[in-house]
C-alpha cells in the first residue's frame, strides 16, 4: 500500500512537469528503480540473510554415547551382572563349606604329609649332585627307598628277581635326559623302577577311599 501511494504521487508530479516529452520515460525508469530499492530494503529488513546455522549441543565425553551406555549397562547398572557376581561368590562359598569337600581336603592334606618325606628324599637323590650316574645309594638311603618305595611296587618280586644287591642311580636306557632308580640284582643284572608307581600303590593300599582322586590330581603316569 505504501509503495502504490508513493508511485501515484510521483506519477502526478512527473505528469505536471514542464518536460512533457520525457515525462513518461523518466516515470518508468524512476518507478522501476524505486521498486528495486524497496524490495532490497524489505529483504534486508525481513530476513533475506541466510538463517544462522543450528547450534550443536556440546559433549565433553571422548567415548561414543552408545559405548558409554554399554559400559555402564554391563557393570554396576546391570542387575543381572550384580546377580551373577553374587551367585558366583555364593556358589564358591557353598562349595568350600560342603562337608564332603572339606572331608576330602583334610584327607588330601593328610596324604601329602604322609608321603612328603620319601618324595623329598627321592627327588634329592635323583636331581642333586649327591650321587653320580651309576653310583649306589648309601645304606641309609637304600633302606628308606626299599622300605617306602620298592616294597610297594606292584611287581616288586619281578624287579628284585634272584635277590637285591643294591639300589643304584643312573640314566634311563631309553630316556637319556632323565635319571631313575635301579635295582641291582645279586646276579649282576639291573632293572629300573618308577618311584611314582610305588607311591601310587602305597596310597591305594593305605587310603583306598581317596586314592584314585588323589592320584588323578597329583600324579602323572610314569614308568613301571
Amino acid at each position: 500500500m505504501k509503495l502504490k501511494a508513493e508511485e501515484t504521487l510521483l506519477s502526478e508530479v512527473i505528469h505536471n512537469s514542464p518536460f512533457t516529452m520525457t515525462g513518461p520515460l523518466l516515470l518508468r525508469q524512476f518507478l522501476l528503480h524505486h521498486r528495486l530499492l524497496f524490495r532490497n530494503f524489505n529483504g534486508l529488513a525481513v530476513g533475506a540473510l541466510p538463517p544462522p546455522p543450528p547450534r550443536r549441543l556440546c559433549c565433553c565425553s571422548t567415548v561414543p554415547s552408545d559405548q558409554a551406555d554399554d559400559n555402564v549397562t554391563s557393570t554396576s547398572s546391570n542387575p543381572n551382572y550384580v546377580w551373577k557376581a553374587k551367585e558366583a561368590s555364593s556358589s564358591s562359598s557353598s562349595f568350600q563349606d560342603d562337608p564332603e569337600y572339606r572331608k576330602w581336603k583334610d584327607k588330601e592334606e593328610e596324604i601329602l604329609k604322609d608321603i612328603q618325606p620319601i618324595v623329598l628324599l627321592t627327588k634329592d637323590i635323583l636331581h642333586s649332585r649327591r650321587y653320580m650316574d651309576g653310583e649306589q645309594l648309601s645304606a641309609e638311603d637304600e633302606k628308606a627307598v626299599v622300605d617306602n618305595l620298592l616294597a610297594y611296587h606292584p611287581r616288586s618280586e619281578d624287579k628284585i628277581g634272584c635277590g637285591l644287591e643294591s639300589i643304584m642311580v643312573d640314566r634311563h636306557p631309553q630316556f637319556r635326559q632323565s635319571r631313575c632308580l635301579f635295582v641291582v640284582r645279586t646276579d649282576g643284572g639291573w632293572i629300573d623302577f618308577s618311584y611314582q608307581k610305588c607311591l601310587r600303590e602305597y596310597i591305594r593300599d593305605k587310603y583306598p577311599m581317596h586314592a584314585e582322586r588323589f592320584i588323578r590330581e597329583h600324579f602323572r603316569r610314569g614308568r613301571e
